[in-house]
């Protein structure tokens, strides 16, 4: 069987602005793309971005639309202290606070916020599971 590998791409409103936000704001490493999009590597996966008239053009749908898609990227970290830092981050880079770091019902500690294109991610600590690499988490 053939290895697999995961990428998410976002439709995004302004394909400069959201690269700096991830790269220099959130601090992801950049790929070398065509200049039409931006590839991130993550663990396990890849982040796109890609102008949201193009993708949707390409997908075959309407690039208008907002609220809640009932979709939301989550990225996990190693302690809660980790989880303030990375939401501070996120927002000094130009991120909207949507819900403060807190402790939660299934016993870790998340918080949420949107990135300047309003994509939410939730950053993470859960102390009974690790979902990242085995010799990165806990």
């Amino acid at each position: 069987m053939q290895p697999r590998i995961s990428m998410i791409t976002l439709g995004v409103a302004d394909l400069a602005r959201a690269a700096t936000f991830y790269e220099q704001g959130l601090g992801l490493p950049r790929m070398d793309a065509p200049p039409e999009v931006a590839f991130f590597t993550l663990h396990g996966t890849w982040l796109g971005l890609y102008g949201r008239e193009a993708l949707a053009a390409d997908v075959g749908v309407a690039a208008a639309g907002s609220g809640f898609t009932g979709f939301t990227l989550a990225h996990n970290v190693t302690s809660a202290a980790a989880v303030d830092a990375v939401m501070a981050q996120a927002v000094a880079a130009g991120a909207r606070l949507v819900k403060p770091a807190q402790p939660v019902f299934w016993g870790g500690y998340a918080g949420y916020f949107a990135d300047p294109d309003g994509y939410l991610w939730e950053v993470a600590h859960n102390p009974l599971f690790w979902v990242g690499p085995a010799d990165a988490g806990g």
